[in-house]
């Protein structure tokens, strides 16, 4: 090993031009691939956060008619879901993690002082808060089952919906007047990023107890019932049960999807993960490629060397040099190229990818949609196994044909 490592440095002090330029393009190659997918890891966790801040486990239905017949029944009927069929489902469904409904009043005006805004208002249970991603800000909170079961007046506002109103000014302990009626903002929405919404945005519209909701507008009929599982594989049997209670309670066949139009949020989610992960294979693969085209640089040059020492190669056989002689440096060579090349590529990369992390995203749409650019332990362990694959690849070869030389020949080489 003594003597392939000196050969080695002995070759390479004789071409410190070409050591230069194919470290440089295996350095290139390396920043290429480091910032590829560091942009698409950073794209897949902002993509999942801003999935997450719908719900996580959770399904929308929407009550609509039937489809199919049912009991004599023809199709075309109504379904009509109702406050009290929540607790109806908690009793039948206690697998359930959290089942609410939401009842909704659209363009309802909300003033405070001389300022009148129209905005939605959402009756609903205080689970939602959690469940929903309705995190308040210092200060504020969302409100509590006290607060549904005493009917309170309380109003938990979408941050944007807040600034409307209220401006600079501080919300939460004001009163507020929400179709007429005094309010207490008990909590402002943190600000949050959302991929998938219904009803519009959250942090367009204002929250308040289902039971104050229903005493204050006078309905108790759900815009929309919501389940939240504990694990997303118990979303699909659990909406085949759901369908079976409330089809027995409502009368309509169990299999008629039509009847609660169903916003699967767990198969969405698998749906986008898949993509995003098939985006971040993507540009791996882009940053591979452009990685594989330094190496095929450095296999080159390689060839090149041989033909070059193809004479003392010969002489050097012929006095009985072992075959790992003439083989390892160029091995050597090929993968300390592309190990130095691709270290210097890492720290390039590190250096410019570490910057964006320190920058406020909610201050920037694009970097809030698309996420901080992310080098994981994992990124660094794909690269630099890449970068070992290519290096063995690139001197290998040569070597090989350098191992193939027949040393009576090359005392005719010129």
């Amino acid at each position: 090993m003594g003597v392939v490592f000196h050969l080695f440095l002995q070759s390479s002090r004789l071409s410190k031009k070409r050591a230069f330029l194919t470290i440089a393009s295996i350095a290139w190659g390396t920043v290429s691939i480091l910032l590829l997918l560091s942009f698409g890891e950073g794209m897949k966790r902002q993509f999942a956060k801003n999935r997450n801040s719908t719900g996580g486990n959770i399904a929308v239905m929407w009550p609509s008619e039937t489809t199919k017949p049912w009991k004599g029944m023809p199709p075309g009927r109504p379904i009509r879901v109702m406050l009290d069929d929540v607790d109806y489902i908690r009793e039948r469904m206690p697998e359930l993690k959290n089942v609410w409904g939401e009842l909704r009043s659209g363009r309802t005006s909300i003033a405070y002082g001389p300022k009148t805004v129209n905005a939605q208002v959402s009756g609903t249970s205080w689970v939602y808060g959690e469940a929903r991603r309705h995190y308040p800000r210092t200060g504020g909170r969302f409100f509590g089952p006290l607060d549904e079961a005493e009917k309170r007046r309380v109003a938990f506002l979408g941050n944007e919906l807040a600034k409307d109103v209220f401006g600079a000014e501080e919300p939460v302990g004001k009163t507020i007047l929400i179709n007429n009626s005094p309010f207490t903002v008990i909590g402002v929405m943190i600000h949050k990023r959302q991929m998938g919404v219904y009803g519009g945005p959250d942090e367009r519209h204002a929250v308040m107890p289902a039971t104050t909701f229903k005493a204050l507008f006078g309905r108790d009929r759900l815009w929309v019932l919501v389940i939240e599982t504990h694990e997303p594989e118990e979303m699909a049997g659990a909406l085949k049960r759901l369908n079976e209670v409330l089809g027995a309670k409502l009368g309509y066949d169990p299999s008629d999807d039509r009847a609660l139009a169903t916003w699967n949020i767990v198969k969405t989610s698998q749906v986008n993960r898949n993509i995003s992960v098939g985006l971040q294979l993507f540009l791996g693969i882009i940053g591979i490629l452009t990685l594989v085209v330094g190496g095929v640089g450095v296999a080159n040059i390689m060839y090149a060397v041989v033909r070059e020492r193809t004479k003392e190669i010969g002489v050097k056989m012929a006095l009985g040099a072992r075959t790992s002689w003439i083989t390892g440096p160029f091995v050597l060579e090929g993968l300390v190229y592309t190990l130095v090349g691709g270290a210097a590529g890492m720290l390039l990369a590190i250096l410019i990818v570490t910057p964006l992390n320190y920058l406020d995203i909610e201050k920037n749409a694009v970097l809030e949609f698309l996420g901080r650019p992310t080098l994981s332990p994992a990124i660094g362990a794909v690269t630099a196994g890449v970068l070992g694959i290519i290096g063995l690849l690139a001197g290998y070869f040569p070597a090989r044909r350098a191992a193939g030389i027949n040393p009576a020949e090359t005392l005719r080489y010129e």
